[in-house]
């Protein structure tokens, strides 16, 4: 039974493909095409999203012989008012035998359903910090003055959060900044994605790398009484409230029109990093050799497509756009095995 991602272990498994995608979003020089180097001013604070029909970005196309691959970037946060004119992508899944998603990880257990239920108050029991401590008995008072703001400004007098540990207060907290900035973090693409594959009959991969917790109530227990080194996490996420909000909606306007070369040019600091890092190297993962994980889930997705270009004439794929656009990222390492790479 698949256990899910409500809190502490499971909180980062489902990112982990968004955390290899965290770099800065750079041009490689091999694969881009017609990049532009100087950064956008900006002066606006206050940026309109953009709503409405929009195409969003165009496909790469990743070949060898007469087998493609087509690949659409996705992002989040995306504009939450606007609606995907998909008609391109829903053509190319109708001519195509297979859809290949982006990489993820699950948890597995050998617990049934009512027993895994009975799991959930002890995993919200280990979001909180270990011996009852506060926000403001972990944090340094620079970061928790910070927080005090934003906390007020997007999630209001919630008290029962300043007892949580600081990754998953910044987590909340990003959710909610998030939604007051007219974004959304998901619900634009793979639904689009997965009613066109239902409708044409075109089968769906999923690379997702399994492990399995042989004792998740033990791993439960293990993780409520772990220190995490989540203090750089937590900070990198108020930074990015702060600083960059501006720029995630602008970001997030140019996937909506397909600009990419605006995508290129606008910097990308995403806190993901930082906070999967965070989960990855705590004592009670690395026991279970979950710190490779991030390299397992990229070789899973891998695999899985250079399966799909030998096996499939046409295959629609989905990546994190910033992975698209890494000068270390998949696109690269695909390229380096003799496969052509054309970008929108």
């Amino acid at each position: 039974m698949r256990l899910l991602c409500i809190a502490t272990l499971l909180l980062c498994f489902t990112s982990v493909a968004a955390a290899q995608s965290s770099a800065a979003v750079q041009a490689a020089p091999a694969v881009q095409r017609g990049i532009s180097t100087a950064l956008p001013a900006i002066t606006d604070m206050d940026v309109m999203v953009v709503s409405g029909v929009q195409p969003g970005p165009g496909m790469w196309r990743v070949s060898k012989g007469d087998h493609v691959l087509w690949i659409m970037g996705t992002l989040s946060p995306v504009p939450k008012k606007m609606t995907w004119l998909s008609r391109d992508v829903e053509a190319t899944i109708a001519v195509s035998q297979q859809v290949l998603k982006s990489p993820g990880a699950s948890i597995d257990s050998d617990l049934g359903i009512f027993r895994s239920a009975l799991l959930i108050p002890s995993l919200f029991k280990a979001r909180k910090n270990p011996d009852g401590a506060t926000l403001k008995e972990v944090l340094p008072p620079d970061l928790y003055a910070r927080w005090q703001v934003l906390k007020l400004k997007y999630i209001g007098r919630d008290a029962g959060i300043e007892k949580w540990r600081p990754i998953f207060a910044a987590h909340e907290l990003y959710e909610a900044a998030i939604k007051k900035s007219g974004l959304a973090t998901s619900g634009v693409v793979t639904p689009v994605v997965d009613k066109a594959a239902k409708r044409h009959d075109v089968k769906i991969v999923s690379p997702i790398v399994r492990l399995k917790v042989e004792d998740p109530k033990k791993a439960i227990k293990e993780f409520s009484g772990t220190a995490l080194g989540d203090v750089e996490c937590f900070r990198k996420t108020l930074d990015r409230l702060e600083n960059d909000l501006p720029v995630m909606t602008l970001r997030a306007n140019a996937w909506a029109i397909g600009d990419i070369e605006a995508l290129r040019a606008l910097p990308y600091d995403d806190q993901n990093r930082a906070c999967i890092r965070a989960m990855l190297e705590a004592g009670v993962a690395q026991k279970r050799g979950l710190d490779t994980l991030p390299q397992k889930v990229e070789a899973e997705w891998m695999a899985a497509a250079e399966t799909a270009l030998r096996e499939n004439a046409s295959t629609f794929a989905l990546l994190p756009i910033s992975e698209l656009l890494k000068p270390d990222g998949y696109l690269v390492k695909l390229q380096a095995k003799g496969y052509e790479v054309e970008a929108p």
